[in-house]
């Protein structure tokens, strides 16, 4: 579970205050979109919830531990043990394979051939079965983000944080995204996702709507 309480975030000097004492509550287990208009905070709010930032002000439990007290050890075994992330850009490395992308994960905590079976049948549910070999200058860009999501479900993570995934992707391969990203909810994975795009917004079992900064609502 993920309480925020008075949430804040400001950037520079003097401080620009992005997020505005947010109180926000998301169970286990829960679909909730994050949206907005461009410039609302979807984002920030995003990177403060999954640990890759601090708020200024507020406090943010994760699990029932306070982010700003965990120790740098303990993020990063909640982020490599705990969380799958999936971005806009899949930053996939290009040296290595698609499969090989998809086991970087388990490979830094030793666990590939524990993992290989898993990659492989999440190359199959993504239809990109046949890009296992191929480097990620030769897959289409809808064919790298696909790869960039298989990574983030290695691990089978209590969480996802996704941020505009669908961003880059023509209109067929981003509902392949978002019925993927339903499917694993299913499962019970808590995913978090920040879009732009309200029909992908309404696909969510909850919304979070920002509103400069603001929570405009929550349904």
């Amino acid at each position: 579970m993920i309480q925020c309480r008075g949430l804040v975030k400001e950037f520079g000097v003097p401080p620009h205050r992005v997020l505005h004492a947010l109180d926000i509550d998301i169970q286990n287990g829960e679909f909730v979109s994050i949206s907005g208009k461009s410039g609302s905070g979807k984002s920030t709010l995003l990177y403060i919830i999954s640990t890759l930032d601090l708020p200024s002000m507020g406090t943010v439990e994760i699990d029932g531990k306070n982010i700003a007290k965990m120790t740098s050890d303990e993020v990063h075994a909640f982020r490599n043990h705990k969380v799958g992330f999936i971005f806009q850009f899949h930053y996939l490395l290009p040296e290595l394979t698609a499969i090989e992308n998809i086991l970087l994960p388990a490979r830094n905590l030793n666990c590939m051939d524990e993992k290989m079976s898993t990659a492989k049948e999440l190359l199959e549910r993504l239809g990109v079965s046949n890009k296992e070999n191929s480097y990620p200058a030769q897959m289409s860009g809808g064919e790298q983000q696909r790869i960039a999501i298989a990574r983030a479900l290695i691990l089978s993570p209590k969480y996802i944080f996704a941020d505009e995934p669908t961003g880059n992707l023509d209109t067929e391969n981003a509902e392949i995204v978002m019925n993927l990203l339903k499917q694993v909810n299913a499962t019970g994975t808590t995913v978090c996702l920040v879009t732009h795009d309200p029909d992908f917004a309404a696909m969510a079992s909850r919304e979070i709507y920002l509103k400069d900064g603001r929570l405009a609502s929550a349904k």
